[in-house]
């Protein structure tokens, strides 16, 4: 028999005082079998740090290889923003730089490491990929946290996460990363 997804439901007070965004979420997000507590915590925060009218979870990466993880469309359906998770392939990078205008990727991984994997690799306007790593010790910590139902705020500002789970505070800082140059 076929393992199934865990469906999970986050209320997320949303404050990123850096955007100017300010919004109450309700997410239900799957957490496919193969999928670590670590992506799907990345994907989640990837969301919210991008959050955007016309932003949806895809059925990206584990379902559907073709998709990526989270898009951003306008009104008339067209591909606005093309938000990768994890460590996607150059070549994936590259067809993704070429389809969206605005790229982003949002890493769990250690990340000097996933920028070695992108030396002397060709990628269509790498200089305006971004990179984000999230902090693998806050990732750790938020592992504990998931579950059917969790409620939480999180506060963006100076690059800085401040979460909070009912007086239990997490905090970490982002990491803004460049893509080394295409030959």
């Amino acid at each position: 028999m076929a393992l199934t997804a865990t469906l999970s439901t986050l209320e997320i007070g949303l404050s990123d005082v850096d955007r100017g965004v300010y919004e109450e979420l309700t997410l239900k997000v799957a957490r496919h079998p193969s999928e670590s507590a670590e992506y799907l915590w990345t994907r989640v925060l990837a969301y919210c740090l991008e959050y955007t009218e016309g932003i949806a979870f895809s059925r990206g990466g584990l379902s559907d290889p073709d998709d990526p993880a989270i898009t951003v469309r306008d009104l008339t359906g067209a591909l606005r923003a093309w938000i990768e998770v994890g460590a996607p392939d150059a070549a994936r990078l590259h067809k993704a730089s070429k389809a969206s205008p605005r790229v982003a990727l949002y890493t769990h991984k250690e990340p000097r490491l996933l920028l070695r994997g992108y030396d002397g690799a060709r990628i269509h306007r790498a200089d305006a990929i971004d990179i984000v790593a999230i902090p693998r010790p806050l990732l750790a910590e938020l592992e504990e946290r998931l579950d059917r139902r969790v409620a939480f705020t999180l506060l963006v500002n100076d690059g800085e996460l401040h979460l909070d789970f009912a007086g239990q505070a997490i905090t970490g800082s982002l990491e803004r990363l460049r893509l080394p140059p295409s030959p």
